[in-house]
């Protein structure tokens, strides 16, 4: 990767903010934190989407990272969320993401406003001009409406801040064409879960992922298979999990997910609004699928 820092190989979670009476809890936090590291978890994502950080108050967000880098302790890689629509305030959390110490700053596509391929640009430049930590780019446009192209990846991977993205197109063409042009200038990290031996496939280095809030270990496992060179068993162990990918994506994220930790008697807390618990039908497929396999 020339002189850029690799910041993790593997399953990094994009774990969840359980919150109690409309607050943020942050005793169970920490045992979630617990709980990923002991099982052999390779980072932990915070203040991400699944961390229902769009409604976080400005106070919680930050409080947020100074805790999870606190509690984590180098024990393993922290990357925070710092991404809006607005690139003034995405480099105010930028500042605050180095300034309490993380190990990469994770930055999504402008979303509403969006902008165009020479404004994501100069607003990701512009955001690894202001900090010395690495830059991770986010792309997931079923969200944001907007979309890193190959040729913008191209350029935003010559910045020497920026240094991975997770992809979360689902557009494995768009995917294989951008590490064909940015070869070993940016790092791929699979931002679907059902995309994860696919992207390892092409270089990929692993996964951001909402599965491993309750199956870290096997997430970490069908990247460490994949890694050492047990291609078919972790295929078969991604294959083997793809029922209950399909069933935490039954509804918008990260409500199955909370769900499912709740049964699991992973103390996940409430959603904040406007999220809202699980349609009855929906329930019984993440049910059906958590049993199958033993959960709950």
């Amino acid at each position: 990767m020339g002189n850029k820092k690799r910041i993790f190989k593997g399953a990094g979670t994009a774990i969840i903010t359980p919150f109690i009476n409309g607050e943020i809890d942050y005793d169970n936090y920490y045992k979630l934190i617990e709980f990923q590291i002991k099982n052999n978890i390779d980072a932990i994502v915070v203040c991400g989407t699944t961390g229902e950080a769009s409604t976080l108050t400005d106070d919680e967000h930050k409080k947020m990272i100074d805790v999870t880098v606190e509690k984590v302790n180098g024990r393993v890689k922290v990357i925070a969320g710092a991404g809006s629509n607005d690139t003034a305030y995405a480099i105010e959390l930028s500042k605050h993401c180095e300034d309490a110490g993380v190990d990469a700053i994770l930055h999504v596509t402008p979303y509403y406003n969006k902008t165009t391929q020479k404004g994501l640009i100069r607003h990701f430049c512009d955001i690894a001009d202001s900090v010395n930590t690495p830059v991770i780019l986010y792309n997931v446009p079923v969200r944001t409406n907007l979309n890193i192209l190959p040729a913008t990846y191209k350029e935003l991977s010559k910045h020497e801040n920026i240094i991975a993205t997770k992809e979360a197109s689902g557009n494995m063409k768009q995917i294989i064409q951008t590490r064909q042009l940015c070869g070993g200038d940016l790092d791929i990290y699979s931002g679907n879960d059902e995309d994860i031996v696919p992207i390892l496939s092409i270089g990929g280095l692993g996964v951001i992922s909402v599965l491993s809030n309750i199956l870290p270990q096997e997430t970490h496992d069908i990247c460490r298979l994949f890694f050492d060179g047990k291609i078919k068993e972790s295929a078969d162990l991604h294959i083997k999990y793809i029922d209950i990918i399909d069933a935490l994506f039954v509804e918008t994220s990260p409500i199955p997910i909370k769900t499912a930790m709740a049964m699991m008697n992973l103390d996940s807390g409430e959603l904040r609004m406007p999220l809202v618990e699980m349609e009855e039908k929906n329930k019984n497929i993440l049910v059906e699928a958590l049993k199958k396999h033993g959960l709950v």
